[in-house]
């Protein structure tokens, strides 16, 4: 389950850093907005639980408890996201039970400050 925000004109964007800041600021505001995103994913997992027959059953707190993060390519991006094999039936749902999203709104949410950050370190 891969949600990528992608920067075009990089180019210009690279130009405009170097005269007004330095990698090391680009590679704070990348932690920095991967780990808030990260901690909105584990407070969006909170899930309703299923049904075994007639049975309801609790749900156990396995994927909240599976969401990490961590730096890639040198710091200058971040990847976070739940580890359990079953996350992506709870963020899209099956034919038999509504999606409960929680990466995506993280994600979108994000999207905007990290975007606003970055416009910042270019003026």
């Amino acid at each position: 389950m891969a949600i990528s925000v992608k920067v075009k004109g990089l180019d210009k964007l690279e130009k405009r850093l170097k005269k007004n800041a330095s990698l090391n600021d680009v590679k704070t505001v990348v932690s920095k907005h991967g780990s808030q995103m990260q901690q909105k994913m584990v407070q969006n997992a909170d899930f309703h639980g299923h049904y075994e027959g007639k049975k309801f059953v609790k749900p156990t707190g396995a994927t909240r408890r599976s969401i990490h993060g961590e730096k890639i390519q040198g710091g200058f991006g971040y990847e976070a996201g739940p580890t359990t094999h079953y996350s992506p039936y709870l963020e899209f749902g099956t034919r038999f039970m509504e999606s409960q999203p929680f990466v995506k709104p993280a994600f979108e949410a994000q999207k905007k400050d990290f975007k606003r950050d970055l416009k910042k370190l270019t003026k």
